[in-house]
Parts: C-alpha cells; sequence; structure tokens
C-alpha cells in the first residue's frame, strides 16, 4: 500500500541523479508522484581551476534547475567529494533527510561501483531506509516515520564492478518517451560536462548516457531504458512498486 506518493533519489553527486534514473522519475511525475534529489556532496572535487566554495555553488544551482524540470526539490548533506564516510554523522543526515522527504521510493547508488564514493552513499542511503523508522535514533526536530522504503538501487557506472564483471539489473524501465527530459536535466550540469572535456579531452558527457541507456533498452527491445535491483533484504518491502504504478513500462528479468 502506497502511504505517500513521494519518491527520492539520493546519490553521491549532482547529475548522478540525471545519468541513474531522472526518465524513471520523469514517468513518476507523469503519475502524480512528487519527486525529490539528493546529494551526499555538492560535488566540490569535480574541477581543476575553481575552488570548493566556487565550484559547490555552481554545481547545488545546476542540481536545482534540474530537478525543477519535474516540480522536483533538490537537497544537498553537504559532505566533502571523495570522501564520503560511513559515519556516525553521516548517517544521522540520511536518516534526517529520508524523515523529511517522507519517501515511499528511494533511489539509491549501485552497492558495487567504480568509485568508493558511490558504493559507501549505496550504504548510507539502505541503512538511513532502515534507520528512519526507528524512535530511538534521533534526529533534532524530525520524528521517526515507517514502514521501511522502497529500495532501488541505479545501475553502476558503465554497468560494471571494480573488476570489470557486468552488474546487470533485472528490473528494466522503458523511458523512450522520457529521453528528452533526461537529456536537457543531464545538459543542465554544464560545468561537469567542461571539467569532464578538460580531463578526458573528449565530449562523452551525453554520448556515455545515451549510450548506457540504449543498451538496456535492447534487452527488452525498446530504444531507451533504465536499470534497477531492488533491495529485498528482510525488513524491506517485496512487491515490486515500479511495476504496479508504470505497468506495462516495467520489465521484470527473471
Amino acid at each position: 500500500m502506497i502511504t505517500n506518493k513521494t519518491v527520492l533519489s539520493l546519490q553521491a553527486h549532482p547529475d548522478d541523479t540525471e545519468f541513474t534514473c531522472t526518465g524513471t522519475l520523469a514517468l513518476l511525475r507523469d503519475k502524480g508522484w512528487q519527486v525529490h534529489s539528493g546529494t551526499m556532496t555538492p560535488g566540490d572535487g569535480g574541477t581543476s581551476t575553481l575552488s570548493r566554495e566556487q565550484i559547490s555553488k555552481i554545481r547545488r544551482a545546476e542540481a536545482e534547475k534540474s530537478i525543477k524540470m519535474l516540480n522536483g526539490e533538490y537537497h544537498c548533506l553537504e559532505m566533502d567529494d571523495v570522501l564520503i564516510m560511513y559515519d556516525r554523522q553521516s548517517l544521522l543526515k540520511v536518516i534526517g533527510l529520508i524523515r523529511k522527504v517522507r519517501p515511499s521510493m528511494v533511489f539509491a547508488p549501485s552497492p558495487a561501483d567504480y568509485m568508493l564514493d558511490h558504493e559507501i552513499a549505496s550504504t548510507l542511503v539502505r541503512g538511513g531506509c532502515f534507520g528512519c523508522g526507528v524512535p530511538n535514533v534521533k534526529t533534532d526536530g524530525i520524528e521517526a516515520f515507517g514502514p521501511v522504503p522502497h529500495l532501488y538501487y541505479v545501475d553502476a557506472v558503465e554497468g560494471k564492478d571494480i573488476y570489470g564483471s557486468k552488474i546487470e539489473p533485472n528490473i528494466l524501465v522503458d523511458i523512450t518517451t522520457k529521453i528528452d527530459i533526461k537529456e536537457k536535466m543531464l545538459c543542465c550540469h554544464e560545468s561537469q560536462r567542461q571539467w569532464l572535456m578538460d580531463y578526458n579531452k573528449m565530449d562523452e558527457y551525453v554520448m556515455s548516457m545515451k549510450r548506457h541507456a540504449e543498451n538496456n533498452g535492447k534487452k527488452i527491445q525498446v530504444k531507451y531504458a533504465e536499470g534497477f535491483r531492488q533491495h529485498l533484504g528482510s525488513a524491506y518491502p517485496q512487491d515490486n512498486i515500479l511495476k504496479s504504478i508504470l505497468g506495462d513500462l516495467v520489465h521484470e528479468i527473471k
């Protein structure tokens, strides 16, 4: 039973949501869901020329501009780029945000990824979804709430782990009708696109996003798709709420 039509994508850095799940967020928005995008950090490492304060201000604004395309709200937990830690302070920040937003559905980074920031952020979101309902875990001025939200992991970068082995999603969402808004939202992150061009000496920003979405789409014979895996551990919801809401656009791979 859906207690609150609110979804939160809580990732490590600005633009992580745009790469992985804004097509699905747009589909949920069409179904009347309130959309929230959160990041652990303001992406303060994503520059070779600006100070931490300068790039953080720019990237927060880019993330906010992007999610406003879905009439959504952006949140930043102000951790440090490359230095996301699983510790008491960080976990309480995550629990506090989840309690504030009160989502029925949460999208987290992949538990296995090329970068530790993503992996630790994934663990923090997992812990936050469980801890948000524990009354004796105190967050100032924000009460506990339940039940535990439905938790989904987005795809790892390039769909592989640190050994190069494939990490295959078992839930694929047809986002063909939303690829244009997904691209527009990604392009809001102008500073990151430029930094990656400087760093990698090529403009792979939009191309890599579309290429990954196309590869996912081929698995279910559609043009573009986003991939997910659902957390099905004890105490977490066992039903696929994405399938219940989006119907035939969601394909479950057995």
